[in-house]
């Protein structure tokens, strides 16, 4: 199976980090005694890996400190009522994001026949993220235990579990997404328990209810914030929308709030969720939640041809990324994942599409607002950390997403000049200087990285030959 598979998380803008560039490899991981995880399998691809590019490589550096990040430094690993039970952190922020837990590990899945400890870790995280849905399928950041967060004065249905309760549609697409690959490597039911086919339904419930047919449903969110992208206006139900079978969703990946509530990149994703949870539903047997599933993925995916589309002047029939169903559409892309440019590594188009072709050359252009192009490097960002901010996430994912050599080997020598000498992926840097970046530790973007090496090595290794410094 070829594994192709977040958006930040966090509040408001994350101040800056300076660092002066350093040209040391030493080791940027922790003493093996001081790492959360120890996979013998990811210790074996570092090897592989290191030894394709060359030891020395500054790539393979790279690599060898991002791909095992998440399991070095955000894993708390143990049993819960008898079963292996994951809490995944994001890196800098000690909450686990549902988007973020998955991506973290969804790298690390082609490996599990070959380390046992690895698998029971990653279905750890499937059994955590179900617990996390039966307690709200509205929250996006949830805690260890009951520990109550910054949070709880939201003008929300905070509880102590809950870290922070931002309604976001590709909450609930994530877990899906991860329980799908897992069984499609392993083909493994155990997991998908009572509880987790219980937690299925919630999610459909909570689909339903944001579609809106009748009335704006159960959930609003009002923060006292003076980022107006923190919170949703008009009593915490955000702007009016016109029911059409598209689903409303309250923030984006970035945990910014929409401008229009149906953000197309998180429906198109929801529609490709809603089909790999038929399918897995349809191996454990319980037919009533593969119809369900089913049923809603087309009422969704009929409501996106007629809406999710428009001409742009210069760039033809291409996706919008929010739309309100009275004709009003927004044309941008952010960074944070699912986004306009990573629907094809979500499985939601295919990378050649006409219409997808045409969005591509629009969100990595100039009449993208949030495509920013400076003296160090160009790609998208998002007014989560501001304007001029490069999210290497988009970078990233332009190299996954594409299948020119020279384009992908170009996202590598750009990543690999805006570490600024840390030897890590970052949430943000400036156009022009990378060394003022936020987010040192941001273990998604970490682990994104190595995963997109690993894919160039698999299918593009004659690309690399005196393509890269060394």
């Amino acid at each position: 199976m070829q594994l192709t598979g977040r958006a930040i998380a966090g509040s408001a803008l994350a101040p800056f980090t300076t660092l002066i560039p350093s040209t040391e490899r030493s080791s940027k991981r922790p003493a093996p005694a001081d790492r959360k995880f120890q996979s013998e399998a990811v210790e074996a691809k570092i090897g592989e890996v290191k030894r394709a590019l060359g030891s020395s490589s500054e790539l393979a550096w790279m690599f060898e400190n991002c791909f095992p990040n998440t399991l070095d430094t955000t894993v708390r690993f143990g049993t819960l009522e008898g079963k292996p039970d994951t809490f995944v952190i994001t890196g800098d922020i000690p909450a686990m994001w549902l988007r973020d837990s998955t991506a973290q590990v969804w790298p690390y899945l082609p490996l599990v026949h070959d380390d046992k400890a690895l698998q029971q870790l990653i279905v750890g995280v499937i059994n955590r993220q179900t617990r996390c849905i039966l307690v709200d399928p509205y929250a996006n950041a949830f805690n260890f235990d009951s520990e109550g967060s910054e949070f709880d004065h939201d003008l929300t249905v905070m509880k102590p579990q809950l870290h922070e309760r931002k309604w976001e549609i590709d909450s609930l697409c994530y877990p899906i997404r991860l329980a799908h690959g897992y069984w499609t490597v392993t083909r493994d039911i155990s997991p998908f328990d009572t509880g987790w086919h219980d937690s299925m339904r919630l999610v459909i419930k909570t689909f339903r209810e944001q579609q809106r047919r009748e009335g704006a449903g159960p959930y609003s969110f009002r923060r006292n914030s003076t980022t107006p992208n923190d919170t949703l206006n008009l009593d915490g139900y955000g702007n009016p929308i016109k029911p059409c079978g598209l689903i409303a969703s309250g923030f984006r990946p970035s945990d910014d709030s929409c401008i229009y509530p149906f953000l197309i990149p998180s429906n198109m994703f929801a529609v490709t969720a809603l089909r790999d949870l038929a399918e897995l539903s349809k191996a454990t047997r319980h037919p009533d939640l593969e119809s369900d599933a089913s049923m809603l993925a087309e009422e969704v995916n009929q409501a996106l041809q007629t809406h999710a589309t428009a001409v742009h002047a210069e760039h033809g029939k291409i996706y919008a990324y929010e739309v309100d169903g009275f004709g009003n559409q927004l044309f941008m892309d952010d960074a944070n994942v699912p986004s306009l440019l990573a629907l094809p590594y979500l499985g939601c188009v295919a990378a050649s599409h006409p219409t997808y072709q045409n969005t591509r050359r629009f969100v990595l252009g100039s009449n993208n607002p949030y495509f920013f192009r400076g003296k160090a490097a160009a790609g998208i960002g998002g007014p989560h950390v501001g304007l001029n901010m490069i999210w290497p996430l988009s970078i990233i994912m332009r190299g996954l997403t594409s299948n020119q050599e020279t384009e992908i080997v170009s996202c590598l020598n750009t990543l690999i000049r805006t570490h600024a000498g840390t030897g890590f992926m970052h949430e943000s840097f400036h156009q022009d200087d990378p060394s003022k970046f936020t987010r040192a530790w941001f273990a998604w973007a970490n682990t994104l990285f190595g995963e997109f090496v690993l894919k160039v090595l698999h299918e593009h290794r004659p690309a690399l030959k005196g393509g890269l410094p060394s």
